[in-house]
């Protein structure tokens, strides 16, 4: 299973496709106010250096339990669907279709012997 993940594109669904955090995205300095070479190149590595560093501290200390934590969730999403949700929604078809019957069986008792009596009371009216 871990063979097969694909290391090089870890988001090939662009699901944090709006999530920008290169240095370029967040910093950036327009014409007229601009820092001395040196500071800005400084200030690009130190950005880099303590991104990935708290990045993947971040990641080694709480990644595998907050992964562990959302295949729990994601596992106890589909129990719910497979054996609660999909099941209740067979229950609510199956009820419709006898409600759907019972209102068919009275609008036939009640309305029809109705919409009979006025349409041979207008039939009588020719163009």
């Amino acid at each position: 299973m871990a063979d097969s993940l694909d290391l090089v594109n870890r988001d090939p669904n662009n699901l944090n496709d709006h999530l920008k955090v290169q240095f370029e995205d967040v910093f950036g300095e327009p014409e007229g106010a601009r820092s001395i070479d040196c500071v800005w190149k400084l200030s690009y590595t130190c950005f880099n250096l303590w991104l990935g560093l708290c990045y993947k501290l971040a990641t080694l200390f709480y990644g595998i339990c907050i992964a562990a934590e959302w295949g729990c969730e994601f596992a106890m999403i589909a129990f719910y669907h497979i054996w609660y949700i999909t099941p209740m929604l067979r229950v609510c078809e199956i009820n419709c279709a006898v409600f759907k019957k019972l209102m068919e069986t009275c609008m036939g008792c009640c309305l029809t012997p109705c919409c009979e009596a006025c349409g041979s009371f207008f039939i009588h009216f020719k163009k």
